[in-house]
């Protein structure tokens, strides 16, 4: 693909944790009302919704997010549905193809899995894994998923993980795309060399990625980029970072507690809201900047496939994240998709 040449317009959607810090709120209220959200999201002309994972989390850390993904499939009728991401390692590949491609029948095709290699010590010991095997349980994992999905009862044999030669059922009509999430190097070359697409953070990881697809000879226009982002797009982004950024330093601090950025004990936490704007941890814009800026993100890196927002942060009213969905829907995404 010509990268100057002009990129096709991405899907544009939300990203949804389902944490719920606050204890006067019950989980069935949350769920319920963000379920509404998303439906009337879909209305608005959002395309995609993406659902991540952990577990023992006091917050609910969403868990089961095919079940969640089950429920927004019976609530929207076009939006696509991927998970950004799924600790692969952590499950039984069989069950992860067998979920996937039961969602994707429910969805009508809708459904992708993205899945990670993790780093949370804590969830590993808990379900009996070894850390360190965590790259040989990712890619056996997918191989092992892909052979499912496929119909062939010809079994697998790997160094984590062996199937009798059994058919899985049912499969997928229409398979989901196996995406990968990675941020160091070595996993970005894995990511490029195993995934149908890439999983990214704050978009800093994608002339990494691109270069690795060149590296292993996979041409420009087979790569994907779903492009995740921490944003804070709204009319008065300073004023609503006044209000939501206690949210934002809960949600970081505890990501760099479980070590999703290193090791946790050499790892510097935030210590105010605006060290994080400072550290561009987070943006904040209004549509005067947000057009510019994800139609250029766009036009730049033509591979990129889906760009989507946190819809809210963790403890954050529904009420408060769907000001901002309007106002991305409304304000900045007609504007991007007619740019380009």
């Amino acid at each position: 693909m010509d990268e100057t040449a002009a990129p096709a317009v991405p899907d544009f959607g939300l990203w949804y944790d389902f944490r719920n810090p606050d204890a006067g709120r019950s989980f069935s209220t949350f769920y319920a009302e963000v379920l509404e959200q998303i439906a009337w999201a879909e209305s608005l002309g959002l395309d995609s919704v993406w659902l991540t994972e952990h577990h023992f989390c006091d917050d609910g850390y969403s868990p089961s997010p095919f079940v969640l993904g089950s429920a927004i499939a019976q609530r929207t009728q076009r939006m696509r549905i991927g998970t950004n991401l799924i600790v692969s390692p952590l499950h039984d590949p069989v069950r992860l193809a067998e979920d996937a491609a039961t969602l994707s029948l429910l969805s009508g095709g809708r459904f992708d899995l993205g899945v990670g290699q993790g780093y949370w010590a804590r969830e590993f010991e808990a379900f009996g894994r070894v850390l360190k095997q965590r790259p040989s349980l990712l890619e056996e994992g997918i191989e092992l998923i892909r052979t499912a999905w496929s119909g062939s009862a010809a079994g697998y044999e790997g160094k984590r993980y062996r199937l009798p030669p059994l058919p899985v059922t049912p499969v997928p009509e229409t398979p989901p795309k196996l995406l990968v999430g990675a941020m160091a190097d070595v996993a970005i070359e894995r990511a490029a060399r195993i995934a149908d697409g890439f999983l990214s953070t704050q978009n800093v990881h994608h002339r990494s990625y691109l270069d690795a697809c060149a590296r292993l000879g996979r041409p420009a226009d087979e790569a994907r980029i779903y492009a995740g982002q921490w944003a804070i797009v709204a009319e008065d982004p300073e004023k609503i970072w006044a209000s939501v950024g206690e949210h934002a330093l809960y949600q970081l601090n505890e990501y760099i507690s479980w070590g999703a950025f290193g090791p946790p004990e050499s790892t510097p936490r935030f210590t105010d809201p605006q060290q994080i704007v400072d550290a561009g941890a987070y943006q904040l814009m209004d549509a005067g900047t947000a057009v510019p800026h994800f139609t250029e993100l766009i036009r730049s890196t033509p591979q990129i496939r889906d760009v989507h927002f946190w819809a809210m942060l963790p403890g954050e009213p529904v009420a408060s994240g769907s000001e901002r969905i309007a106002y991305l829907a409304e304000k900045v995404l007609p504007q991007v998709r007619a740019a380009l």
